[in-house]
């Protein structure tokens, strides 16, 4: 099986082991409706689920890899259960929970250098798949026959991307162009812990929430948003709990060290 030399390699056993062979001639991207790391989303395969995807790409363009592309995996259901034996490659991208937000720049990076790997490495076709079977590059919503019961995945943002900007990316890479790299994310610095306990309103700690989230620590029954609440001292003790600090040390009060390993992005 192939494994992409871009990606974190985070094999998913016994899924690995027990999943039928396949040959890829497609790559299928979806969005998860999760504003999730690749770290998080190999958590939520492994503990929760027996359905996987090949890839997850988080906000910031980090891709990790749990299934060889000639393996099934879950995610394309019915694209991989043809008779000859040909299957589609999938990709679960962070998103809102609606997943109605576009791809960030990181994340159409890391797309068009996976789909140029896929075009050199298992000759998927340049161009978008005419049809369920068809060889080439498509998304979720693309033909009814991939998904059980209609789907909008990954979104009419997203759809918009991959139409102007991903595929044309592939191909124009491949064809020996070059990838532009995006802008490097800034994170917002620690501003103190007195900050947090004046109860502060500010979109800073919707950023903070949306990282605690991402990283499978939410204790919120809805947002998260601006106003500093329980929900995110709750969420921020099990952020802390997660970096290896108990008693004290994980009382929710965010200090430097935790608040620069969550990396929240400036706003």
């Amino acid at each position: 099986m192939a494994w992409y030399p871009g990606a974190k390699k985070m094999e998913l056993q016994p899924e690995s082991d027990r999943q039928d062979a396949i040959r890829p001639t497609q790559l299928i991207l979806h969005s998860i409706a999760a504003p999730w790391t690749p770290e998080r989303t190999y958590e939520y395969w492994r503990d929760s689920t027996n359905l996987e995807s090949h890839f997850g790409l988080g906000y910031d363009g980090r891709l990790a890899q749990y299934i060889g592309t000639q393996t099934r995996a879950d995610a394309n259901m019915y694209a991989n259960e043809r008779a000859d034996g040909t299957g589609a490659v999938s990709v679960e991208t962070a998103s809102d929970d609606d997943h109605s937000d576009p791809w960030t720049d990181a994340q159409i990076a890391a797309l068009i250098k996976l789909g140029v790997w896929m075009h050199r490495t298992h000759g998927v076709p340049l161009r978008i798949c005419r049809t369920h079977s068809d060889p080439g590059f498509g998304y979720h919503s693309l033909h009814p026959q991939w998904s059980d019961g209609g789907t909008a995945c990954p979104g009419a943002a997203r759809i918009r991307q991959f139409r102007e900007v991903v595929f044309p990316g592939i191909v124009a890479a491949v064809n020996g162009g070059t990838v532009p790299d995006p802008k490097p994310e800034t994170y917002a610095p620690f501003p103190g812990a007195g900050w947090f306990k004046s109860e502060p309103n500010s979109p800073l700690i919707t950023a903070m929430g949306r990282r605690l989230v991402a990283e499978g620590c939410s204790r919120y029954r809805s947002g998260p948003g601006p106003q500093w609440t329980d929900a995110d001292r709750q969420s921020y003790a099990a952020w802390q709990r997660k970096r290896g600090f108990s008693g004290s040390d994980a009382d929710g009060w965010p200090g430097r060290t935790t608040w620069d390993a969550l990396r929240v992005p400036s706003v």
